[in-house]
């Protein structure tokens, strides 16, 4: 990769700001979070990013001032919810699924969280936009299934264990890969919710 002074910015007037096209803007936020998966945040360069994607580094620039502007870009970009839609009027179950959603993408996701976890420490904007893109819609998800199964009478609406149950799902899903090497699978996860989220709620 190039030193910092080769991918320093090239000079652009503000009026030059490129117009890019979704599909475009699609194929540069893939590239950037593509290889911050292969080679870690603080090998990725624009210039890099650039060459793959075949076009100047002064086309990214324009568009991004900075590298981690870029990154919080294309995660933001990059947000989906896995939990949305699920309900299926039990929350055991509702959980089970979430396992099984959750060790879809573990893999991919994880490996981003953990590329991006010592910039995230320095940079506060990168840091927010992680949040916004991976962690925030999946905790809001799951605590909307909580509050069902809460209202439904399946959980009482003190139980202690409600408020560390995103805690618990996230956890394992980052300390797998730290413990045996290997990233939390669907069928890892659905067995770690029976065997721990739902006896912590009271529930078979």
């Amino acid at each position: 990769m190039t030193s910092q002074a080769a991918d320093a910015p090239e000079p652009v007037a503000a009026s030059r700001r490129s117009k890019i096209t979704p599909e475009r803007e699609r194929e540069f936020f893939d590239a950037v979070l593509d290889q911050i998966r292969e080679c870690g945040y603080e090998s990725v360069t624009m210039e890099g990013v650039a060459t793959t994607t075949r076009c100047s580094k002064s086309t990214l620039y324009r568009q991004w001032k900075t590298k981690p502007q870029f990154v919080a870009a294309a995660l933001r970009a990059n947000r989906r919810v896995r939990f949305a839609g699920i309900d299926t009027g039990s929350l055991a179950e509702d959980l089970r699924r979430a396992a099984r959603a959750a060790g879809d993408w573990s893999g991919k996701d994880t490996k981003l969280l953990q590329a991006l976890s010592h910039a995230m420490t320095v940079d506060q904007e990168l840091a927010q936009a992680l949040r916004e893109a991976l962690v925030d819609p999946e905790i809001a998800a799951l605590q909307e299934m909580l509050r069902r199964g809460v209202e439904r009478g399946e959980v009482p609406a003190g139980h202690p264990a409600l408020e560390y149950i995103p805690a618990m799902m996230f956890g394992v899903l980052r300390v797998r890969p730290v413990l045996s090497g290997h990233y939390a699978d669907s069928d890892y996860l659905v067995r770690f919710v029976e065997a721990a989220v739902l006896p912590a709620l009271g529930l078979t």
